[in-house]
């Protein structure tokens, strides 16, 4: 949708912020804003992986930016270590392993060293994304949507404004409208739930399934056709994702029992 989009990075994701905050409205009903750093830190974490992601992909490919951003696990592994005290398991250190395997096949003949802030904002992003997924895992007994709701309106704050020297079509308003909807409001009220049964590694480690379905979707939707390569970056990264989550549900299965 943002490759059929015609509107800049920035004004697709003001505007995108601004639809999901409707969405999110509806599904809090009566907010709890508790404003505390849990809270507030996982605010500004998720506009901060939004916002320096857009900064990415306009200073570097776009391939580095994924890349880079998703290095996010390992980010995630030490933080819960250190702020969860969430154990850091040989599978895990496995899991991000096989996963940055998959991702630089996925992406091996688009990652360049050209871009040197573009992908110092690719690093940030990722950073923002690791503390993001960390302090919502610590509202884990709390509500956690209020965070994502006040994420997304300091996005929409900061580069909705972008939109007002733009004209957009009715095909690119019905894009926006998706995108709101279907790619931020709906998966951010899925993650807000999800959060409160999966440890933060887990969490991040699920969300890695994103950047490998991309050529996916463009396949179905633009017929741009993935190499050989980057289907076995997917393969591999999907297998890791799943056989992890299979086994760590196993896992907890025989803990229940």
């Amino acid at each position: 949708m943002i490759k059929v989009i015609d509107l800049s990075p920035i004004s697709i994701v003001g505007t995108r912020a601004a639809i999901t905050l409707i969405v999110l409205a509806f599904y809090m009903g009566k907010p709890k804003f508790t404003w505390s750093v849990a809270q507030i830190g996982a605010a500004l974490g998720i506009a901060g992986a939004q916002f320096f992601f857009v900064l990415a992909t306009k200073q570097t490919t776009a391939a580095n930016a994924i890349f880079i951003q998703f290095a996010a696990p390992i980010y995630v592994a030490f933080l819960g270590l250190w702020l969860l005290k969430e154990r850091i398991r040989l599978l895990d250190w496995l899991s991000i392993l096989f996963i940055f395997i998959g991702l630089f096949f996925f992406f091996q003949g688009d990652l360049s060293s050209a871009g040197f802030w573009g992908n110092i904002n690719a690093l940030i992003s990722g950073i923002s994304l690791a503390f993001f997924v960390v302090f919502m895992r610590m509202q884990k007994d709390g509500s956690t949507i209020e965070s994502i709701f006040l994420g997304n309106l300091l996005c929409a704050l900061t580069c909705l404004p972008f939109l007002l020297g733009e004209s957009p079509k009715l095909a690119d308003w019905g894009g926006l409208i998706f995108l709101g909807l279907i790619q931020m409001g709906l998966p951010f009220i899925l993650l807000s739930i999800s959060i409160k049964y999966l440890n933060a590694l887990e969490a991040i480690v699920i969300q890695t399934l994103e950047p490998i379905f991309n050529p996916v979707w463009v396949f179905i939707v633009l017929g741009e056709k993935p190499s050989s390569l980057a289907l076995l970056g997917c393969s591999i990264v999907f297998l890791t994702v799943f056989i992890r989550s299979i086994y760590a549900s196993r896992k907890e299965l025989r803990v229940a029992k």
